[in-house]
């Protein structure tokens, strides 16, 4: 863990028409730590990942991401902050579209963003793989033929192609048989000492909580109750 502020979110409200699933939450998270987020389903750990990614709009608070404020910016402004805070999320199957190779899903971000370069993608594409775990022969295959460990490493190398800064964990190993998760765990730290990176961490399970974090903020009913 470094003291350079990554993540600082302040008294967050997250609102779904009358229901409010985040109330007045407030956490903040260095560059190279893990913060998890911990506490039963539905008490508003999802719903305060996607507003950290801006992807749920807040009704109100505060969320700085390497300094900015996100909240007040258009989609347009926010646009080339996007690469830098990427999310994983629980579903490795549902992440990564099944009509596409594993290449084509891993390169789609750096299209997007104008960052393909027909040259040396490819080979970026096959050091991603090896990165996670994989053979890049994997490369060719499309999502169902993965296994749900191999799936989410995919994902993760697609998260990782952006260069980001933080990656938002949402639940990315609940789905994981035991040794599998284990793998996955040991991969995202291995990531961490060599990236750098910051983690978000949203899981259910206090047992892995207590391996992975750093610090853990326990949530119920939408509120910080510890951490």
């Amino acid at each position: 863990m470094t003291d350079d502020l990554l993540l600082d979110v302040r008294d967050l409200v997250v609102r779904y028409g009358p229901v409010t699933a985040v109330d007045g939450v407030s956490f903040s998270l260095a560059a190279g730590e893990t913060l998890a987020l911990n506490g039963p389903s539905g008490c508003g750990k999802s719903s305060t990942a996607l507003a950290v990614l801006q992807l749920r709009r807040p009704a109100a608070g505060h969320v700085r991401f390497e300094g900015r404020e996100l909240t007040t910016l258009s989609e347009r402004e926010l646009r080339p902050l996007r690469p830098r805070l990427q999310p994983v999320f629980q579903d490795p199957y549902g992440t990564l579209s099944p009509r596409h190779r594993i290449r084509d899903a891993i390169a789609e971000p750096l299209k997007v963003q104008g960052r393909w370069h027909p040259a040396d993608g490819p080979a970026r594409v096959a050091e991603l793989l090896d990165r996670v775990g994989l053979d890049p022969a994997y490369g060719d295959r499309r999502p169902h033929e993965l296994s749900g460990g191999q799936c989410q490493r995919a994902g993760i190398a697609r998260a990782l192609a952006s260069g980001p800064r933080l990656l938002v964990l949402d639940e990315p190993v609940s789905s994981l048989d035991p040794s599998v998760r284990a793998g996955v765990l040991n991969l995202l730290a291995g990531l961490q000492d060599d990236l750098g990176l910051g983690y978000l961490f949203i899981c259910h399970d206090r047992a892995v909580v207590r391996h992975f974090a750093d610090r853990v903020v326990e949530m119920r009913e939408g509120r910080v109750t510890s951490g």
